[in-house]
C-alpha cells in the first residue's frame, strides 16, 4: 500500500527531465561564475582554515563548523549506501556520472549558498537565519510580491521537512541499522540501533545550531578520516586491480554493461541516470538544505561562505563516493557469485495466486567461501534472491533477467527454507509474464540481498 503511494511521487521528483534540468542549471552556473569550482578548491580552503575569520562578523558558528554541519547530512548517507545502490543497479559506469554531477554540484552549492547569505536575517547577529525560504520571502518582497514569496517559502519548508525525515533521517538510520545487524549476525536488531540514534541526535539538536556546529566540527573530520583509512586499507589489499577498475568505470559510462553474477546488466542511459540520482542525493546540491546550515556562519561576505560550501560536493562525491565505489568494484561485491548453490536447477512453478516461484523451498548451506566472508551460515532472517528470465529485454538493463526475491526462514526443527515472493511482483517492478510463457531460472545460485550500505560490508 505504501509503495503504491510513494512510487508515483518518486517518479515525479526523480523524473529524467528533472535530472537533466538540474544538470543543465549546474553547467550554466559553472560557466556564469567563471568556474567557481576552482575558487572553492583554492580560496575556499583558505577560508575554512580560519584565515579570514573576524569575531565581530555576524553569525553563530565559524566556516569550518558550518561546512561540517552541512557535510554531516551527506557524508555517510548517500556516498556509502547511495553509491552501493548506484553501482548495484547502474553498474560501474554510474560512478563516472557521479563524478560529473559532483563537479557541477559544486557550482550549484556555491550559488544557492550565495543567495542564502545575501537574504539571510541578521536581526539577531548571534543567531542568524537563512535558507531558500528567506530567499523566496525577501526576494519576492522586493518585487512587491511578498505574499507569494511567503507561500513559496512555506511550501519549501514543508517539502524540506518531508525530505529530512524520509530521505535523510530514515535512510541514514536504516543504513546504519542494516550494517549493524549484518555485522552482529542479527544479534543487534535495527530497532535498537534506531532508538540509540534517536536519543543521541535528539541531545545534539536540543542544543541549537551552536551545539550542532561544535559536535559536527569534531565528529565529521573524525568520521571522514576514519572512513578514508578504512577504505584505503581495503584498496591497498586490492591495489593491483584499481587501474582496471578505473578503466571499467570510464568504459562502462559510455557502453552497455552485460549481466554478470548478481548484476542484472545496465544500458548507457541507465548508468547515467543512476549516477546522477545518487550524486544529487548524496551531495544535496540544489536541494536547499545546506544553505540553512551555512547561513549561520560568522561572516559579512556572502561569497566567502559560498566558496566554502562548494567544497561539500567535492569532499562528499569526488572523494568519499570514489573510495566507496572502488571498494565495491575491487572486491567484486557488485557482481558477486551466489552465497549458496542448488545441486540441480529448480523449476519455476505457478502458485495458487497465479504467480511464479521456484519449486524448491529448502535452502542449501552457504558455500565455503561465503561462510568465510560472513563467518557464519544462514541465520534464517536474510533476504535472498535468484535470477530468472522471461519476456523481452528491458530498456533499463538491456536484458530480460529479473530477481525472484525471498526470505530465508527457520522451521520449528531448525531447518532452513525460503519463503519465495511470487513473480511478477508489481512492488519490484516486474513486467508481466507473457501468456503461455514460463519463467526460467538462469542458474541454481542463491544470492543474499545487501540493501544500501550493507553491500560495502
Amino acid at each position: 500500500m505504501l509503495n503504491d503511494i510513494l512510487n508515483p511521487i518518486n517518479g515525479v521528483i526523480w523524473h529524467d527531465l528533472v535530472l537533466y534540468i538540474v544538470l543543465g542549471v549546474g553547467v550554466l552556473f559553472t560557466i556564469w561564475s567563471g568556474f567557481c569550482q576552482y575558487r572553492a578548491l583554492t580560496h575556499g580552503v583558505q577560508v575554512t582554515r580560519g584565515i579570514y575569520d573576524d569575531p565581530d562578523d555576524p553569525g553563530a558558528i565559524n566556516h569550518f563548523q558550518a561546512l561540517s554541519a552541512a557535510l554531516s547530512a551527506t557524508v555517510g548517507l548517500g556516498n556509502i549506501g547511495g553509491v552501493a545502490v548506484a553501482v548495484a543497479l547502474g553498474g560501474p559506469g554510474a560512478v563516472f556520472w557521479m563524478w560529473i554531477i559532483g563537479v557541477v554540484g559544486m557550482a550549484l552549492k556555491t550559488t544557492e549558498v550565495t543567495l542564502s547569505m545575501l537574504y539571510r536575517s541578521t536581526h539577531d547577529p548571534d543567531n542568524p537565519h537563512g535558507g531558500p525560504m528567506w530567499v523566496a520571502s525577501r526576494g519576492f518582497e522586493r518585487w512587491g510580491l511578498g505574499g507569494l514569496g511567503k507561500v513559496i517559502g512555506g511550501i519549501f519548508c514543508v517539502t524540506l521537512l518531508i525530505s529530512a525525515i524520509t530521505g535523510g533521517n530514515m535512510f541514514q538510520a536504516w543504513n546504519v541499522g542494516i550494517v549493524t545487524e549484518n555485522a552482529s549476525n542479527g544479534s543487534i536488531p535495527t530497532v535498537a540501533t534506531g532508538i540509540v540514534l534517536s536519543v543521541v541526535v535528539g541531545m545534539v539538536i536540543i542544543g541549537g545550531i551552536k551545539r550542532i556546529g561544535k559536535v559536527a566540527g569534531r565528529l565529521v573530520p573524525f568520521m571522514c578520516v576514519l572512513y578514508l583509512l578504512s577504505a584505503g586499507y581495503v584498496l591497498i589489499l586490492n591495489l593491483g586491480g584499481i587501474p582496471e577498475m578505473l578503466g571499467l568505470i570510464v568504459t562502462s559510462a559510455f557502453s552497455p554493461q552485460e549481466a554478470q553474477g548478481a548484476f542484472l546488466g545496465g544500458t548507457f542511459g541507465y548508468a547515467l541516470l543512476w549516477g546522477m540520482k545518487r550524486a544529487l542525493f548524496s551531495s544535496e546540491a540544489g536541494q536547499g538544505s545546506a544553505p540553512i546550515a551555512h547561513a549561520a556562519a560568522k561572516t559579512d561576505e556572502p561569497v566567502r561562505e559560498a566558496v566554502v560550501a562548494g567544497l561539500g560536493p567535492f569532499i562528499d562525491t569526488l572523494v568519499v563516493c570514489t573510495l566507496t565505489s572502488l571498494v565495491i568494484l575491487s572486491t567484486g561485491a557488485w557482481n558477486r557469485g551466489g552465497e549458496a548453490i542448488y545441486e540441480s536447477l529448480p523449476a519455476m512453478v505457478q502458485t495458487a495466486d497465479g504467480t511464479w516461484a521456484p519449486e524448491a523451498t529448502t535452502l542449501p548451506s552457504k558455500t565455503a567461501e561465503a561462510k568465510r566472508i560472513s563467518r557464519a551460515d544462514w541465520h534464517g532472517v536474510e533476504s535472498v534472491f535468484m535470477l530468472a528470465q522471461w519476456g523481452d529485454a528491458l530498456d533499463d538493463t538491456g536484458t530480460n533477467i529479473h530477481k525472484v526475491a525471498g526470505v530465508a526462514r527457520l522451521d520449528d526443527d531448525g531447518g532452513l527454507y525460503v519463503d519465495w515472493t511470487g513473480v511478477p511482483d508489481a512492488a519490484q517492478g516486474h513486467p508481466p509474464v507473457p501468456p503461455g510463457a514460463q519463467p526460467q531460472l538462469i542458474n541454481g545460485e542463491v544470492y543474499q540481498e545487501y540493501p544500501g550500505a550493507a553491500l560495502t560490508t
